[in-house]
């Protein structure tokens, strides 16, 4: 699986407006999980996920990024096969890529697939 990361913590300062994220229209998984759209057009869609600390380690489903998949860490973190991604972590995974997922701690991620996703389990 190709992968590109690269840390903007020194570039940019995230601050996450929490109540605007209560705003959002959130779809809540019931595992500690939550998906609010952003933004969607065909098959390209911009998503933020949000995380409770306590979630269930499995929230994440195995998947594959058909056209690749770009994300941003503005809370939190992400593990993956490939590493821990922190707050303000930009990370790129190449199309075809499938990975699972898990939120270390409280969790805000904004991503973007570029051609969708395929849940594998």
């Amino acid at each position: 699986m190709g992968l590109l990361r690269r840390s903007l913590k020194g570039l940019l300062k995230i601050q996450v407006d929490d109540g605007f994220l209560e705003q959002l229209p959130w779809k809540d998984f019931g595992n500690g999980l939550a998906m609010a759209r952003l933004a969607r057009e065909e098959i390209r869609e911009l998503v933020l996920y949000r995380v409770r600390a306590d979630a269930d380690p499995r929230a994440f489903l195995r998947h594959e990024h058909i056209g690749g998949e770009f994300y941003l860490v503005l809370r939190g973190g992400i593990e993956d096969e490939t590493g821990i991604y922190r707050e303000g972590d930009l990370v790129y995974l190449d199309p075809g890529s499938v990975h699972t997922p898990r939120a270390v701690g409280e969790t805000v991620v904004l991503v973007l697939w570029p051609a969708g996703v395929r849940l594998l389990e």
